[in-house]
């Protein structure tokens, strides 16, 4: 598979191919609006590329506009309708600009991909003048979707539409040190949208959960502890989520996840432990 060409044998033993039937994506999503959020880089980014269509109505939502803008010059070129809406959506008042402009939409939306995402690694001691990182953090990855949702739900409704949300393996599993400001948002937008989930089925939207783990794009390189650790690549997610709409699965996550999440049950007090007596021998260091 192109996506996973450059694994090592680690990787892909972790992240088995996956095979993605393109005519049967184009069959799915025949004369479908799909939103993407956070879709100017990595998983966004190659999700558009993935699903560009000439019957497909893209609509790419990210903070950068040259990059959407650039983006939008090259699905166009291949047939593809693409409106872009430049937004950040950690500020209310350009998330309530989006919604404004999405429910003037002639033809509505039948599918929003969750995307975008803030990841932040640092120490509770070098965040204590800091609580913009935990404010931020909410912003993009719990107010604002909500926020977006909140408005959208009733246009998929009447659409029999399709959510998916684009999480993280970490908010299954026992909590970590360093990443409060990121997995406490994640997970708060993670159990918001497990509550919400058979209310939204039982009136005909779709929904369905990506847990990810590591995934190379540029969210990870300011963390020096990722150089070396396997991740996957972008376009094999975009595969993944892919077939998530064809097949409109409920829920993705990789094989071992399970035995990650048993750990975090039997061992939760040994983790702890474990990553206590090694923060202190950092500090005596």
């Amino acid at each position: 598979m192109p996506d996973s060409k450059n694994y090592s044998l680690l990787q892909h033993i972790l992240f088995p191919p996956v095979v993605l039937g393109k005519l049967r994506l184009l069959q799915a999503l025949h004369q479908k609006t799909i939103l993407i959020t956070g879709a100017s880089y990595g998983i966004g980014e190659c999700l558009a590329y993935a699903l560009a269509a000439p019957d497909i109505h893209l609509i790419l939502v990210a903070r950068t506009a040259e990059k959407l803008s650039l983006i939008k010059q090259e699905l166009k070129a291949g047939g593809c309708r693409v409106t872009i809406y430049p937004t950040d959506l950690s500020k209310p008042e350009q998330v309530d600009q989006l919604i404004e402009k999405l429910l003037q939409l002639p033809n509505g939306i039948d599918i929003v991909i969750n995307n975008a995402g803030k990841s932040i690694r640092r120490s509770i001691n070098d965040s204590l003048d800091r609580y913009h990182d935990f404010t931020r953090s909410m912003a993009i990855n719990y107010f604002g979707p909500v926020k977006l949702l909140l408005a959208l739900i009733p246009v998929l409704k009447g659409k029999q539409g399709h959510i998916i949300n684009v999480s993280a393996i970490n908010v299954l599993l026992a909590p970590a040190p360093l990443w409060s400001a990121y997995q406490s948002s994640k997970t708060a937008f993670d159990q918001w949208f497990r509550c919400v989930t058979p209310e939204l089925n039982a009136a005909g939207v779709t929904t369905t959960s990506v847990y990810l783990p590591l995934v190379k794009t540029r969210m990870i390189v300011p963390t020096a502890h990722y150089d070396n650790m396997p991740a996957m690549s972008p376009e094999h997610v975009a595969h993944i989520i892919c077939n998530c709409l064809i097949h409109k699965k409920k829920r993705y996550a990789p094989w071992w996840l399970i035995f990650g999440q048993l750990g975090s049950v039997i061992f939760g007090r040994l983790w702890a432990s474990v990553n206590t007596h090694h923060l202190r021998r950092g500090q005596k260091q």
